[in-house]
């Protein structure tokens, strides 16, 4: 299933004694990069659960958010006194000891290290890991879920540009051979004019007209186009495991040549018209491209 990057997961559970929350988002990005905040408790299975987001996601820049709380604990964390009365007699002899200004407020203390008890590190179980890993599970595919959902619906909205790409394409082919004859009776017109009654010499004029068909022929720029169209359509139909946007990106590179090069060789308002709304529609492919997985 093809995939956009832009997604949101959450999964919560029981994990040692407590309620753990995750949520994981995405947003576009070249690679995989993995952005994980886990609260002290949990932060020992940090590497595990960076494992846990590489084997599911290919690309994107993902961000993983958790919460632990422990069923029953009261939400405000208590002070540790004993901690916090050492803090102020150690502050109080380095005030001494080294004359500074006897002002120290509460708010002094409590940003110290762990003056709050709940701030302690807490040792989970090595069970707990298996637990977490399994909420994390469920948020990824919850994320992957809504990934694969707006990936659908950019697929749709890629279809509907290459189609009005195709018909642009169509009116080209159409106009191109009308193109090279009106050049063509131009050229022979204007040679006539300037030679003003002398002779011609038709074999050279026949092979100077072949030389500006070949100029102007562009059946090979709109043929080579056509195949790169088919070759995203099948890249949107049958996405790879490690994802599609790289590949569709380098076809809208190719196309966006031949779209340059057809008008280049164009020399004609409707073809450069079309040529010019060709390139339009191709710049919104891309915007979108950059988005998928």
């Amino acid at each position: 299933m093809i995939r956009s990057m832009t997604g949101f997961g959450a999964a919560d559970g029981v994990v040692g004694g407590g309620r753990v929350s995750v949520e994981i988002r995405s947003v576009n990005h070249r690679f995989f990069s993995p952005s994980i905040k886990l609260p002290n408790v949990l932060s020992r299975w940090e590497s595990d659960v960076r494992e846990a987001l590489r084997r599911k996601v290919s690309r994107g820049h993902v961000t993983v958010g958790a919460r632990f709380d422990r069923e029953g604990e009261d939400q405000a964390s208590p002070i540790d006194e004993a901690r916090f009365a050492a803090y102020v007699t150690q502050l109080r002899a380095l005030q001494e000891r080294y004359d500074l200004d006897r002002t120290l407020d509460v708010g002094t203390v409590l940003r110290l290290h762990d003056v709050f008890s709940g701030t302690a590190r807490e040792e989970l179980p090595a069970e707990a890991g298996p637990a977490l890993l399994g909420i994390v599970d469920r948020a990824v595919d919850a994320l992957l879920q809504m990934r694969g959902e707006e990936g659908l619906r950019l697929a749709t909205y890629l279809d509907e540009r290459l189609h009005i790409i195709e018909e642009a394409l169509d009116r080209i082919a159409a106009r191109a051979p009308q193109r090279v004859v009106e050049q063509r009776e131009r050229l022979r017109l204007a040679v006539r004019d300037l030679a003003a009654g002398v002779d011609v010499d038709e074999h050279r004029l026949a092979q100077e007209i072949a030389l500006l068909a070949d100029r102007l022929d562009v059946a090979e720029e709109l043929s080579r186009f056509r195949g790169h169209i088919t070759a995203f359509r099948g890249a949107l139909g049958a996405p790879q495991p490690d994802g599609v946007g790289k590949r569709l990106g380098f076809l809208l590179q190719e196309m966006l040549r031949e779209a340059n090069t057809t008008g280049s060789k164009g020399n004609d308002g409707a073809i450069v018209a079309d040529v010019l709304l060709i390139k339009e529609e191709l710049e919104r492919i891309r915007e979108q491209v950059e988005n998928l997985e």
